[in-house]
């Protein structure tokens, strides 16, 4: 069910690890050419590949969904439903309130001010995928750091339904998370309406949100016109288990990612053969009363890798060198394990912290570098949503004890227009 390991050496994980690079030279090809049709035709574009690809035709004038619709429809989803979805927006909210940066501005006795102003972004685009599912944690974990960050408005694009609707409960989570505006367009061409501007959908400063592989290419493609996230992958998880950890649980947290669809990453890296042996039979009866059996066989076979290690600091090797989107601890001391992780999105740190309570309510953006990108992006946070300004006011007398050094500098570099702008001052009465 799984491809069994071991490591040390290291490179044998290699072949397994995520391909990174461009989409597939098709799918490249696909979404520039809707990409070009809707920077050409607008809306006209939009609505020609939406009824293609979506089998849905639905006319400009009937794509946003009215306020009203959305206040109705968290009016009629079950009362436990709202309370969870309002218990996420709160948890999620305290969370990002802690990275909210206000700048600085620093004075000298002479009056120079040297500073730097934190900007929130006028309107931002969240791409919430559907069609055949309802995501309303993606919602909330895209649009509330955008709401904490002071994002002027947010606009929000999701797939028709083949009968045109929204689901309810996406529809409530964008009315309790403070998004402005509900579009009822997907795919690629959601992506370019966004970017570009039509005349039903406004333009957009950034786009933000996971999509299938047509949607991150198309904002790969757009990267520059606006901004981005960032390029989600397919969702992963990596498990440090030990001697102590549970098997029920390793497997039931494999298999909870592996759910999600035939990419998905699941990694158990353990230090004990006896669970390694252990894990194949426990998988095999939980996948057999799993409702999403196919799907998890799939993804467990193509990707679900036990790696057998040596001793913890082999484990942690393997995690840092894989960068997964979310890494468990599940051994007997876990804290001093995951200090020692240096690339992951999130870490879930014992044996009551599984990786879906960073889904839905511990309260981080579970929107979360993957395919080893967490060696260099961070989760989404407010500071996705806000801009920086540098501030300088020089007062003259440091203008004066800095001029010689700039004019140095301008001449160096060849530019004596620079060191003129300085000279020029200096020559004041």
């Amino acid at each position: 069910m799984v491809t069994r390991l071991q490591a040390p050496p290291y490179d044998a994980l290699a072949p397994h690890f995520p391909k990174i690079g461009g989409a597939d030279p098709d799918t490249a090809r696909a979404v520039r050419a809707i990409l070009d049709d809707v920077r050409a035709a607008g809306d006209a574009g939009v609505r020609e590949h939406t009824r293609r690809l979506d089998g849905v035709d639905l006319p400009p004038g009937d794509w946003e969904v009215p306020f009203a619709r959305c206040q109705e429809a968290l009016e009629r989803i079950p009362r436990p439903l709202r309370v969870a979805l309002e218990a996420a927006v709160q948890r999620v909210r305290d969370y990002h309130a802690n990275q909210a940066d206000e700048g600085f501005l620093e004075r000298d006795a002479d009056g120079t001010e040297i500073g730097m102003r934190v900007v929130p972004l006028d309107r931002v685009g969240l791409y919430v995928p559907g069609g055949k599912a309802a995501y309303p944690s993606t919602v909330i974990m895209n649009a509330v750091p955008a709401i904490v960050a002071g994002v002027a408005e947010i606009v929000m694009v999701t797939p028709p339904t083949v009968g045109g609707a929204a689901p309810d409960v996406v529809l409530a989570a964008a009315r309790l998370a403070g998004v402005d505006r509900v579009f009822r367009v997907g795919g690629a061409q959601a992506i370019a309406a966004l970017a570009y501007g039509t005349r039903t959908i406004p333009r957009v400063d950034k786009i933000v949100g996971p999509g299938n592989r047509f949607v991150t290419e198309a904002k790969r493609q757009v990267a520059g016109e606006v901004g981005i996230d960032m390029l989600a992958g397919p969702t992963e998880v990596l498990i440090i288990a030990d001697e102590t950890a549970d098997v029920r649980f390793v497997a039931a947290d494999l298999i909870a990612q592996a759910e999600h669809d035939e990419d998905a990453c699941a990694w158990c890296v353990t230090t004990s053969a006896t669970l390694a042996d252990a894990l194949e039979a426990e998988l095999a009866r939980q996948v057999a009363r799993s409702p999403r059996q196919a799907i998890v066989a799939r993804a467990l076979a193509d990707h679900g890798v036990v790696v057998v290690v040596p001793d913890l600091d082999a484990a942690v090797e393997v995690a840092n060198r894989r960068a997964p989107e979310h890494v468990e601890v599940l051994t007997r001391d876990p804290w001093p394990v995951a200090r020692r992780i240096r690339h992951a999105g999130a870490i879930f740190v014992g044996a009551s912290s599984p990786e879906p309570v960073g889904d839905y309510l511990a309260g981080p953006s579970h929107v979360l570098p993957t395919g080893a990108t967490a060696r260099y992006v961070s989760p989404l946070g407010v500071y996705d949503f806000v801009k920086r300004i540098s501030v300088i006011a020089y007062s003259r007398r440091q203008l004066e004890r800095d001029a010689a050094h700039i004019i140095a500098l301008a001449e160096a570099e060849g530019l004596p227009g620079h060191a003129e702008a300085v000279r020029i001052r200096m020559s004041q009465v």
